[in-house]
């Protein structure tokens, strides 16, 4: 994908605010206070990254598929314990629109022990339409954010928009908290977590018309890097 060799990492962050107090609310839940403390991921299936315009299925028992509207950072230059700043992001190609593919249902049974999502996440994730290199955002990109319109839409009816430049944490901050004795490679691929209002669980399925269906189609869009267009499919028998 992109011409890069083959994924070999995908580090998934939580750095919209916005996003995790909705989503805790909605659970009686205030915010965590130490993630003020430190820019937290989760790793994912490197293998089961797709490009744009590949249908997804649920997974297995899965009745609550959900969209993630996120903006990823691809590697481009081997790089290990990067400082928090702005000379961090020399060490990558580009940008693409990611659509981290959710089953709620299972999500939350693995939640309860306390490990971090897998089977509710590993079965698909979108990215693409295209890598822009950083050098044609550098004008979006200021206090370590880039300052791009984000929207999603199921089946042509906007559902979610949002802004990049409303992360939390910046991407040198993450970009040396995924570096910290560890080499991201070529290709490795950071995400940025969900943007505010950019699932259907922070909005709520009553509110939106219910969890993702086959016949459905997602798209995601981000200013200047394009529309990443996902249908959804049953799954094979």
């Amino acid at each position: 994908m992109f011409g890069f060799p083959t994924i070999g990492s995908f580090r998934d962050f939580y750095a919209f605010e916005q996003h995790v107090k909705t989503c805790r609310a909605q659970r009686g839940l205030g915010m965590v206070p130490q993630w003020y403390e430190v820019p937290v991921f989760y790793f994912s299936n490197p293998a089961a990254i797709v490009g744009d315009g590949v249908p997804i299925h649920a997974p297995l028992g899965c009745k609550e598929l959900d969209y993630e509207l996120e903006l990823a950072a691809i590697v481009g230059t081997e790089a290990t314990n990067l400082p928090a700043d702005d000379s961090a992001m020399e060490c990558i190609a580009g940008f693409a629109i990611l659509n981290d593919w959710s089953a709620r249902d299972l999500q939350r049974i693995e939640m309860a022990v306390g490990l971090g999502p897998a089977k509710g996440k590993d079965f698909a994730t979108s990215l693409g339409p295209r890598l822009v290199p950083f050098a044609e955002l550098q004008h979006c990109y200021r206090n370590g954010r880039l300052h791009l319109e984000m929207v999603a839409r199921v089946n042509g009816t906007e559902t979610s928009r949002g802004n990049a430049g409303t992360m939390h944490w910046t991407w040198p901050q993450l970009l040396a908290r995924a570096s910290s004795d560890a080499a991201l490679k070529p290709g490795d691929v950071i995400g940025s977590g969900t943007v505010g209002t950019g699932c259907i669980l922070e909005l709520t399925p009553e509110k939106v018309g219910g969890w993702l269906r086959p016949g459905d189609v997602v798209e995601l869009e981000i200013e200047r890097l394009g529309v990443l267009r996902t249908p959804i499919i049953e799954r094979p028998a």
